[in-house]
């Protein structure tokens, strides 16, 4: 980790340090390529996959590549693409294998006798997810974090925000590259210790930032998921699709008046039932089938459904009645010790849960080796969009999705970079100061809280007409006000993050005006 210079120049500029900018990264670094990898967070780490609880797809007893593509289109409410699905059944699984078990030796929990522990999520018709206890995410981020590290082609900065895609049709001093067709050289970037915004010019760019959630009131994601990676690249002129589709998880822990963190899917993989506040099993009401381990869009609007019903502001998972309590206490760890802080006994007592905002299932659109529609502008993990989810997410594919389309774009990377000329870094101008003062923080949050009540009531789990109406007449409206504020003042992340948050949220509400159908995690009443 270093200090950033006025004008960096490297081959390959990569946002974002989760699972797929780490991957992708490290498999260009082996190849003797220079990549530049920056996170605004002070820990490399600090990234949507750290917090991903329940596991990755594998491969178990009786599964196959067409079983897994069924089981994600029957979630994807069978409007995911083809040819993602197929590349993500057919090479995920053995990428798990060389990648996380055999080159950077992700723990994954065993049987007594030596084998990969399996369990079964919500849409899956067969037990295929392995797992570290419940922090998986942090298993795999910790021990890619540490090749990064040690590998000397990467260079790391931390607390480095991304402040906008360098194109040079916005930005060159030639106005005439305004004419040829739009590409990417790389990003400005706010160095947040020093106040600077500095250039990073670079051959290849790849976002890698993780998704939205922070622009609702309630959300499993981390204070980094404000929708950084999809605000950049619309504004560069990048196309965006499926953004309506944004997944509710159905379990999140409720407290009145403190902050939400996920509730494993894979406690109802292993036995958990959902309940009323009458201590009654309802989700053989709505889907007699599936019951507990529906798709993630029913079991949230089941949820939903249910509360309303009882008038209730949360409903309960009860682990305790199904799960054995040593049991609980060493595969679900994490979750067990949150609760318990929370003054809820795991053991003992059910679990307070909401549905919250969890994961975008739309974004830049890319192609199969995650190259957007601006030439040199590779987008992987949540930022992208794939079509490998289609309108609902099935549990567990994101990681899986992150280090397919990682290993993918590396690949790609590797085999073109020789053809692209670097971009002259005179022919773009420093960054040009505008503000006098400092952005009142107080000013800031007051806008965010705008954003995610908004965005909650009205883009939420249930969208109407009159919502969304409303959603963009108001949100159109802040974001005059937010440009405004953001040209008026020096810039820090926070205004950097509320400018991306107020983008992200126009679009996402925008697509869900637009699709008047209902179908998957869209839902419209």
């Amino acid at each position: 980790m270093r200090t950033l210079d006025e004008c960096v120049e490297t081959d390959v500029l990569v946002i974002g340090t989760g699972i797929a900018g780490c991957i992708v990264a490290l498999e260009l670094a082996d190849a003797g390529i220079h990549v530049t990898l920056v996170t605004r967070c002070s820990q490399p780490n600090e990234s949507n996959t750290m917090y991903a609880q329940g596991g990755i797809i594998f491969t178990g007893p009786g599964d196959s590549p067409e079983l897994l593509s069924e089981d994600i289109q029957n979630a994807g409410a069978n409007i995911c693409n083809p040819r993602a699905v197929t590349i993500l059944s057919q090479e995920g699984p053995s990428l798990v294998q060389k990648l996380l078990i055999e080159k950077y030796g992700v723990p994954f929990d065993r049987t007594p006798t030596g084998e990969l522990a399996l369990t079964r999520e919500g849409g899956h018709s067969v037990a295929r997810i392995i797992h570290v206890s419940d922090m998986t995410g942090s298993a795999i981020e910790n021990k890619l974090i540490d090749a990064v590290l040690n590998n000397t082609n990467i260079t790391l900065y931390t607390e480095t925000t991304a402040v906008d895609l360098l194109t040079p049709a916005h930005h060159a001093y030639n106005r005439l590259t305004v004419y040829d067709p739009p590409r990417c050289v790389g990003a400005y970037v706010l160095n947040q210790n020093t106040g600077l915004v500095h250039r990073i010019l670079s051959r290849m760019t790849v976002l890698a930032t993780g998704g939205i959630g922070q622009i609702y009131l309630r959300t499993t994601n981390p204070p980094s998921a404000r929708g950084d990676g999809l605000a950049m690249a619309h504004r560069a002129g990048a196309r965006t699709i499926n953004c309506e589709y944004v997944q509710f998880h159905p379990t999140a822990f409720y407290q009145e008046h403190g902050p939400c963190f996920l509730i494993t899917e894979a406690l109802r993989g292993a036995g958990a039932r959902l309940i009323n506040q009458k201590g009654e099993p309802f989700m053989e009401r709505y889907d007699p089938d599936w019951k507990d381990l529906a798709p993630r869009d029913v079991v949230a609007r089941s949820i939903h459904q249910e509360m309303l019903f009882q008038n209730t502001p949360n409903v309960y998972l009860d682990a305790a009645s199904y799960i054995p309590a040593n049991t609980l206490k060493s595969q679900f760890p994490y979750i067990y010790s949150r609760c318990l802080e929370a003054g809820i006994d795991i053991t003992q007592e059910p679990i307070p849960v909401v549905p919250a905002a969890h994961y975008f299932c739309g974004g830049v659109w890319v192609d199969e080796w995650g190259q957007s529609t601006i030439k040199n502008l590779y987008a992987i993990g949540e930022v992208s969009c794939t079509g490998l989810h289609g309108a609902n997410r099935l549990a567990s594919t994101s990681l899986l999705e992150g280090l397919v389309w990682g290993y993918r774009a590396a690949k790609h990377i590797q085999h073109t970079i020789h053809e692209i000329q670097p971009f002259p870094a005179e022919q773009i101008p420093p960054w040009e100061e505008t503000g006098t003062t400092l952005p009142d923080s107080a000013l800031i949050a007051q806008d965010m809280s705008v954003i995610k009540h908004i965005m909650w009531n009205y883009t939420g789990l249930i969208r109407t007409v009159d919502r969304l109406q409303r959603a963009l007449r108001e949100l159109l409206h802040l974001e005059t006000e937010i440009q405004r504020f953001y040209r008026a003042v020096k810039l820090n992340d926070s205004i950097i993050g509320l400018r991306n948050a107020i983008r992200s949220a126009i679009i996402i509400t925008t697509a869900a005006w637009a699709n008047k159908k209902s179908i998957g995690c869209h839902y419209r009443a």
